[in-house]
């Protein structure tokens, strides 16, 4: 299967190459989308001029910055039109390890819609996360669990694979969802066209080259949005419930 993962960067100077160069060593026959949203420190610049001695690597400009939800957008629309089969998202700062990959490829593989490299099943780990960044991806989880009824472990992880045949499917010009809700977004959007979601265990590994991307308001996002998406259910529910019975003659 054609397969290209994606790479949304923002002021990734430092981390990207490191990234890079373990992706292309542990699986080299994927292709690489570099999506960056013009970057200050250079690293689109720096992409570039990588991807001028590797073909398997190309670099998709954006104007600005414009949010993690947007430049995924853009590299699955890119990718759709140059018919890849699987369509891998991936982190730019190392959390993500290269070597889980293959076995994320192998669950999409066997047919798998959409595959998440998981922090929160058996077998899935942590490395270097403080205890609150933990406490807060478990807790997103978990409501978005209890809110949705998303029957997934990890909802917000950014490390996954999907086919082209299930994004092909999504009207992608509904998605406006931004940050780590956009993870949640499009598993819910997955969950409920059908889609079979499969979870593998990864290790996911603290960032040690540049500043993380987490703030309050990317935390605010996914709390509204996920209690609005919960609120619609739950009415759709009720309203299933309570159906008008027969008119009296």
């Amino acid at each position: 299967m054609r397969t290209v993962v994606i790479i949304p960067t923002y002021n990734e100077r430092e981390a990207l190459p490191i990234t890079l160069a373990a992706l292309r060593a542990d699986v080299p026959e994927v292709d690489v989308l570099i999506v960056d949203d013009n970057s200050p420190d250079g690293t689109g610049r720096w992409a570039d001029e990588y991807a001028a001695g590797d073909p398997r690597v190309q670099v998709l400009h954006r104007s600005s910055k414009d949010g993690l939800g947007r430049a995924y957008i853009a590299g699955f629309r890119w990718a759709l039109a140059r018919g890849y089969a699987s369509i891998v998202e991936m982190d730019a700062d190392s959390s993500h390890r290269s070597l889980d990959l293959p076995a994320l490829l192998r669950a999409a593989a066997d047919g798998a819609d959409l595959v998440i490299g998981s922090r929160w099943v058996p077998g899935g780990a942590v490395e270097n996360w403080p205890l609150h960044r933990q406490l807060l991806s478990r807790g997103a989880t978990t409501y978005t669990r209890l809110a949705m009824g998303l029957p997934v472990r990890d909802a917000t992880a950014g490390f996954r694979v999907y086919s082209a045949r299930q994004l092909g499917s999504l009207d992608l010009d509904e998605v406006d969802s931004q940050g780590y809700c956009f993870q949640i977004d499009m598993t819910w959007r997955v969950y409920r066209a059908g889609g079979r979601i499969v979870e593998v265990p990864i290790t996911f590994v603290e960032r040690s080259e540049g500043q993380s991307k987490m703030s309050g308001a990317i935390v605010r996002e996914a709390l509204v949005k996920v209690t609005g998406w919960g609120a619609a259910r739950r009415w759709q529910q009720l309203r299933g419930l309570v159906r008008p019975g027969p008119r009296s003659a």
